[in-house]
């Protein structure tokens, strides 16, 4: 196995995973009708995890677990074999799943400062990908994923899953349709409490675990349990926020609505506003508890609410959902169904919930090569949309965004937010 800490190492691997996607799957009638899909999970925890059963139970087979955690591939490889009837290999890198010529595609659940990384080298690879989400970390970074997979006709699911939902693309369609006349607000939010995680002392990683791996691209920092599974999410230099984690999936309803009405080409805000903070606890989080964002179209106002210290009396009756709010009606969207409140505040029109088949559809695309119901521009889009929250919150003030480039204009300190760092010798892969 080449070392890619190194240049050389790197230059190496890409050119073995150039010749091993030549014989992987590039031609589209490779997958017969009868041969079953083979996967391999990266990153086993959570959402990967559920991902993978739902895969296998569309189908598919889960041929390697890669997690650099021992303990996570002990309790989740029982439930994959139980799932599928025969036992995955287990990889701590991959890499190696992607020299496999007989995988197909990778289920990225890993946390979001390893997206990128991993997404690029397998599409480079000739890999299929359902990446979760958020997409990416940065802007750039998602152009880049979205330019790779375009180049290499790799198919790529994004995991904001409500675009499989039946009933929210009828709201969006309902949305598209004028009936609710002239469209002034659209609202996106999420009302949870978040409990403490207190403060622990840096510590040493548990054994089994490859600390130094799970850190990646990011800073090199001391082993500390809250920076480690599932609370991550909660520091910038793994997650994006709870835009990122929670925020994505209403602000992709909310976008559906936007492109049935003005097209997809027309996603972007134009001016950035908001305020958050840390209200709520006072323990190792870094990012905000309480949020409000505020994207201007131009023609109507799109914003995020978070609350994550109370879910008593939700907005709209829903503790997450999505509302766009015309002269003549407002509709109501959320994991339950959609519904339109006339004038008098009566339901005027409504639909109820339908299973969404998420990986499914990603299943379906890789034989047909069609692209996915959450395609990686789709995705890459309303993950733009948390990445300007982000932006606004970090700098502390308004930003004004040009959708035709993609940048800031003028304002240096907001385009340096386009791109990140990354720690030496994991800097980002070149396809």
């Amino acid at each position: 196995m080449p070392n890619t800490d190194h240049p050389a190492g790197r230059r190496a691997f890409l050119k073995s995973a150039s010749a091993a996607a030549a014989a992987v799957n590039l031609n589209p009638a490779a997958l017969g009708a009868g041969d079953r899909i083979s996967l391999a999970l990266i990153g086993a925890r959570n959402q990967g995890k559920g991902v993978a059963r739902r895969s296998i139970a569309a189908g598919a087979r889960i041929a390697a677990i890669c997690d650099i955690d021992d303990a996570i591939h002990a309790a989740v490889s029982p439930m994959i074999e139980e799932a599928q009837g025969h036992k995955p290999a287990y990889v701590k890198d991959y890499r190696r799943v992607l020299d496999d010529r007989n995988i197909d595609a990778v289920i990225i659940a890993t946390p979001d400062h390893w997206h990128t990384h991993m997404a690029l080298n397998a599409i480079h690879a000739g890999k299929d990908v359902f990446l979760e989400k958020p997409l990416s970390q940065t802007i750039r970074e998602g152009q880049m994923i979205r330019d790779a997979a375009r180049k290499y006709k790799r198919v790529v699911q994004v995991g904001t899953m409500r675009r499989s939902g039946p009933h929210f693309h009828e709201a969006a369609r309902f949305v598209g349709s004028g009936k609710l006349g002239k469209l002034c607000l659209v609202r996106a939010w999420m009302c949870q409490v978040r409990s403490s995680i207190g403060n622990p002392p840096d510590g040493a990683p548990p054994a089994g675990a490859d600390y130094e791996q799970w850190l990646g691209p990011a800073p090199k920092r001391p082993f500390n349990p809250n920076r480690f599974h599932y609370n991550w999410r909660f520091f910038w230099d793994y997650g994006t926020s709870e835009l990122g984690n929670q925020g994505v999936h209403m602000l992709d309803v909310a976008l559906m609505g936007i492109q049935a009405l003005l097209g997809k080409e027309n996603s972007l805000p134009t001016k950035v506003s908001g305020h958050g903070s840390i209200y709520w606890l006072d323990d190792a989080k870094e990012v905000p508890d309480t949020q409000v964002i505020t994207y201007d179209y131009g023609k109507f106002l799109l914003v995020w609410e978070l609350q994550s210290f109370a879910n008593h009396h939700p907005i709209e009756g829903a503790g997450a959902g999505t509302a766009f709010y015309g002269t003549d009606a407002t509709l109501v969207v959320d994991r339950a169904g959609w519904r339109v409140f006339g004038p008098k505040n009566e339901i005027v029109a409504s639909g109820e919930a339908a299973p969404m088949t998420h990986e499914q559809n990603f299943l379906e695309c890789m034989r047909s090569r069609a692209l996915p119901n959450a395609d990686v521009e789709i995705g890459r889009l309303s993950t733009t949309l948390c990445h300007l929250g982000n932006i606004c919150h970090h700098l502390g003030r308004d930003v004004r965004f040009d959708p035709k480039t993609e940048t800031f204009g003028a304002d240096r300190e907001a385009n340096a937010r386009l791109e990140k760092t990354y720690r030496a010798g994991y800097e980002l892969p070149r396809v």
